[in-house]
């Protein structure tokens, strides 16, 4: 009778323990961007990758941000680079900030569309919950393509079900004075108003 009280104190010892271990385990948050996200212009620390990291430090949230965000990245190179940054990080979340580039070469929007598709397609197949980070461009691009550029980010969210920033620099459009002088790039200045438009729909995929 003293064995089986015994065994099951430990066994629900050790449910315990795993219920606490699965409760407090971290998640993992993957950064997939262009110089947007890579601090182009920037001091290392002052753009809103690591001013999110810090916001999720204060939350006591436990998530490790894994930001692979490289300037000038295209919707291609990133659906090229995924499947390794999958496999070595397994992240609950993945972050997508890609397109800008594709539209700033006037790349065939079917091909931005097709390697955005990949790209989630490859992150949802192991389970990763996806936040896409929509994009447009003036239209001096020419209206059509302007448009379909920019449509083509709701379509993609509504066909994977998936959280949506429309427009990622939507909070700095009438304020030119927080672009650099290359009129492109946010400045320092610029990056709290960008995490705080993105955290809303964020800040729900990390809590899951």
């Amino acid at each position: 009778m003293l064995v089986k009280t015994w065994r099951a104190v430990v066994l629900t010892a050790c449910m315990l323990g795993a219920m606490t271990s699965a409760h407090s385990a971290s998640k993992t948050l993957l950064v997939l961007g262009d110089s947007l996200s890579a601090e182009y212009g920037l001091a290392r620390g002052a753009g809103w990758v690591p001013l999110m990291e810090k916001r999720l430090n204060a939350d006591k949230l436990d998530v490790k941000v894994v930001n692979a965000s490289i300037s000038g990245d295209t919707t291609s190179g990133g659906r090229a680079r995924l499947q390794p940054l999958l496999d070595r990080h397994k992240p609950d979340v993945l972050v997508l900030e890609l397109g800008a580039n594709d539209a700033l070469r006037g790349l065939p929007v079917a091909s931005t569309e097709d390697n955005l598709r990949a790209i989630i397609a490859s992150a949802q197949k192991i389970g990763t919950r996806v936040l896409l980070v929509g994009m447009q461009i003036p239209p001096n691009y020419g209206g059509e393509y302007s448009a379909r550029f920019s449509g083509l980010f709701p379509k993609l969210a509504k066909e994977h079900t998936l959280p949506l920033v429309p427009f990622f620099l939507a909070p700095l459009l009438e304020r030119p004075d927080l672009f650099q002088a290359d009129r492109l790039h946010p400045t320092a200045e610029a990056q709290p108003l960008l995490l705080d438009a993105m955290w809303p729909k964020l800040q729900p995929l990390l809590a899951k």
